[in-house]
C-alpha cells in the first residue's frame, strides 16, 4: 500500500512514515486534536526510485563535498530533475488520488497541507526539521507534483549538508509525505512544554495572527507569553507589532501575505482561555511523550489544532547546548520550528 492513515500510524511507524508522521499518529492516537489526513510511506518514494532505476544516479549525483557551494547547487538541481523527470506510477497515483478525496467535508473538493516527513527527522539527538519541503492550500489538481516535490526536497543543498555533517548516508534516508486537511487558522504558533533552555517548568508560547508561515519566514515578530506550568500563572508577556500575516486567499486558494489591520496590529493575540486550554494540552503531550515538546498549533473557530510535535533538542544537562545561528544545526531547527504552523 502507498498511503496509511493518520490514525493507523504510531511511534514505532518511524521508518515506514518519518518523523513528523509518527508524531501526528502519536497525538491523534492520544486523542488530542489533530487535523486528519494520510501519508504516502516512504516506501513508496524508495519503490519509486528503484523501479525507475533512478536510485544508484540520484546517490552518486549528491556524492559531492559539502564545503562547495557549486557543487552543492548542481548536486541538487540534478536530483530535482531525475526526481521530477520520472513518472509516478499510476497505481500510486490512483491510491493518492483516492485517498485524497476522502478528506474533507461536504463532498467538497479539499485544501491539504502537503509535508515531508523524513525517516531521519526529528530524532531525539538531531534536528533535521525544516529541511524539506512544505505545501499549503493544495488541492487535487497540483497534489501529485507536490507529493514529488517533497520527494526532491530530500535532495535541498541544505539536507545534503546537514547530513553530511551528521554523517547520515543519503542512501539510508527515505521521505514520507504527509497530506493532511488544512487548518484555515485565524491564529497559530510555537509551544515549548518546558523551558527550551533550562528545562524548568516553564511553558513557553509564541502566536501571530494567520497561518504559522508568516511566525517560521520572520516576517514577523511573534507575541510571546510565558507560563508557569503548575500555577497555569502567565509571568512574561510580550506583545509584537504584528505588521504581516500569512493568510488563504479566498479566489485563488493560494497562500498570501497582506497587512495585518490596524487595529489588530499590537492588540494580544492569545485569551487567557486560549493560553489554559494550550497549556493543557502541552502538558498532555509532553506527558504522553515524557520529554518536553516543541509543539506547532493553530486556532480556528475557537478550536485549538495540535499541528506537529517534536523533541526539545536544545535542552542538556546544566544548561543550554551551543546553538549559534551560524550553524546549520541551529538553522534547521529555528525554520523547523513553526512550520506545520503554516498548515494551521
Amino acid at each position: 500500500m502507498a498511503v496509511l492513515w493518520l490514525d493507523e500510524i504510531r511511534a514505532s511507524d518511524l521508518e515506514t512514515v518519518g518523523g513528523k508522521a509518527a508524531s501526528l499518529g502519536e497525538l491523534t492516537a492520544a486523542g488530542l486534536p489533530v487535523p486528519p489526513g494520510f501519508v504516502v510511506t516512504a516506501g513508496t518514494y524508495r519503490a519509486f526510485i528503484e523501479d525507475a532505476g533512478i536510485d544508484e544516479e540520484l546517490f552518486e549525483a549528491v556524492d559531492v563535498d559539502q564545503e562547495d557551494s557549486g557543487a552543492l547547487s548542481a548536486a541538487q538541481e540534478r536530483a530535482h530533475e531525475l526526481i521530477m523527470g520520472t513518472e509516478m506510477p499510476e497505481s500510486v497515483r490512483e491510491e493518492i488520488l483516492e485517498a485524497y478525496r476522502s478528506v474533507g467535508e461536504d463532498d467538497e473538493e479539499a485544501f491539504v497541507a502537503v509535508r515531508s516527513s523524513a525517516t531521519a527527522e526529528d530524532l531525539p539527538d538531531a534536528s533535521f526539521a525544516g529541511q524539506q519541503e512544505t505545501f499549503l492550500n493544495v488541492r487535487e489538481e497540483a497534489l501529485l507534483e507536490r507529493v514529488k516535490e517533497c520527494w526532491a526536497s530530500l535532495f535541498s543543498q541544505r539536507a545534503i549538508y546537514y547530513r553530511n555533517q551528521k554523517e547520515f548516508p543519503h542512501d539510508e534516508v527515505d521521505i514520507a509525505v504527509v497530506v493532511q486537511q488544512m487548518v484555515d487558522a485565524e491564529k497559530s504558533g510555537v509551544m515549548f512544554t518546558s523551558h527550551p533552555s533550562t528545562g524548568e517548568p516553564r511553558i513557553i508560547i509564541e502566536s501571530a495572527w494567520g497561518l504559522g508561515e508568516a511566525v517560521v519566514s520572520g516576517s514577523v515578530s511573534p507575541d510571546n507569553y510565558v507560563v508557569d506550568r503548575e500555577s497555569g500563572e502567565v509571568e512574561e508577556l510580550t506583545i509584537a507589532d504584528k505588521k504581516l500575516m500569512h493568510v488563504k486567499d479566498p479566489e485563488t486558494g493560494e497562500t498570501s501575505e497582506v497587512e495585518v489591520p490596524e487595529e489588530k496590529r499590537e492588540q494580544r493575540v492569545l485569551s487567557d482561555e486560549e493560553i489554559a486550554e494550550l497549556v493543557e494540552l502541552g502538558v498532555r503531550v509532553e506527558d504522553h511523550y515524557e520529554t518536553p515538546q516543541d509543539v506547532e498549533w493553530a486556532i480556528y473557530d475557537g478550536e485549538i489544532y495540535m499541528l506537529q510535535s517534536r523533541p526539545i533538542t536544545t535542552i542538556q544537562e546544566g544548561g543550554i547546548e551551543d546553538a549559534s545561528t551560524d550553524s546549520p544545526e541551529a538553522t534547521a531547527e529555528a525554520n523547523g520550528g513553526a512550520e506545520a504552523a503554516g498548515n494551521g
